[in-house]
């Protein structure tokens, strides 16, 4: 039945609803067992989210480190409290009529290794606390500062008080930082007032479809084909063609030695690799289970199993 189907759906999150909401419409209006998203998107961002289903929640952990990439937009001159559109204003400044090279050099300064204070309002916990309720209530709390790197941070128009900027970052990094950042650099203040995720652990914006669209495709039962596989999926790992040996040993949680890796290998051409796990397939490509290249007693750990 397709919706007893596993593999992952790429979803162009529309603006003014939650990650977690997203998830929940996709379980009603398609019928899904289980969904879940790999990497939360503010209410207010659009953009691609990596939505795990059925069977392939349980590959979300290997898409929480990948790299990311935004296109957006910052408003110089205003300051809010949460940083982003959605705030509070508490500051602006009326001189931010900067030249263009300046604005290019200061977003120039920005690109590498950088230190990065979370927000006040993030999902970030303290004591097991959402760091965002703590800072509603009016006790805002201030984690330390940490290592992000922008790989690429590029301004695509200047329309001041707006910049519009692309940016390729690693995980964890919060652009609405980025862009507060830059406008304490400059001098004037700023916050992000839009917020596009384009592409996410490789998966593009034009991998994507609409939550409207989504209802077209189950309603013409092509839900399956729409799906995109689990080893596919984590293409960024390395993986082997299991032999009939192999196959049985996986079906019957058999312990897996090196001798067992005598398959055909699959090897990783992505830029973001997944070291240390290696995937099985089948002749069809079907993911049969994901390996801990740490072993234990001369034996592969199992991370996952599936059942076809």
């Amino acid at each position: 039945m397709e919706n007893e189907s596993s593999g992952m759906l790429i979803i162009d999150k529309p603006a003014g609803i939650s990650s977690a909401k997203v998830t929940a419409l996709l379980k009603r209006n398609a019928g899904l067992h289980k969904v879940g998203h790999t990497g939360t998107l503010d209410p207010f961002a659009t953009g691609v989210l990596i939505c795990c289903v059925n069977q392939a929640t349980r590959l979300a952990r290997f898409f929480l480190n990948g790299n990311k990439e935004y296109q957006g937009t910052l408003l110089l001159g205003t300051e809010t409290d949460t940083l982003d559109i959605t705030g509070k204003v508490i500051a602006t400044c009326d001189h931010f009529d900067f030249p263009e090279e300046h604005l290019h050099s200061v977003f120039r300064r920005f690109v590498g290794e950088i230190d990065q204070v979370p927000p006040a309002y993030s999902a970030l916990k303290m004591n097991g606390v959402r760091l965002y309720k703590l800072a509603r209530k009016g006790r805002p709390v201030q984690k330390s500062a940490r290592r992000v790197m922008i790989s690429s941070l590029e301004i695509l128009k200047i329309d001041l008080p707006k910049i519009d900027f692309q940016v390729a970052c690693s995980a964890g990094t919060y652009i609405r930082t980025l862009c507060a950042d830059i406008g304490k650099e400059l001098g004037c203040g700023s916050h992000l007032q839009r917020l596009r995720r384009i592409e996410s652990c490789g998966f593009t914006i034009d991998q994507s479809v609409t939550l409207e669209e989504i209802e077209t495709i189950v309603s013409q039962g092509r839900l399956k084909d729409s799906l995109i596989c689990m080893s596919d999926a984590i293409r960024a790992m390395k993986g082997m063609v299991a032999d009939e040996g192999i196959t049985k040993k996986i079906l019957y949680g058999k312990p897996i030695t090196d001798s067992d890796l005598t398959g055909k290998w699959i090897e990783s051409e992505t830029r973001d690799r997944l070291n240390g796990y290696i995937k099985i397939v089948d002749l069809q490509n079907n993911l049969l289970a994901v390996i801990d290249t740490l072993k234990k007693d001369g034996a592969y750990d199992y991370c996952c199993v599936f059942h076809p």
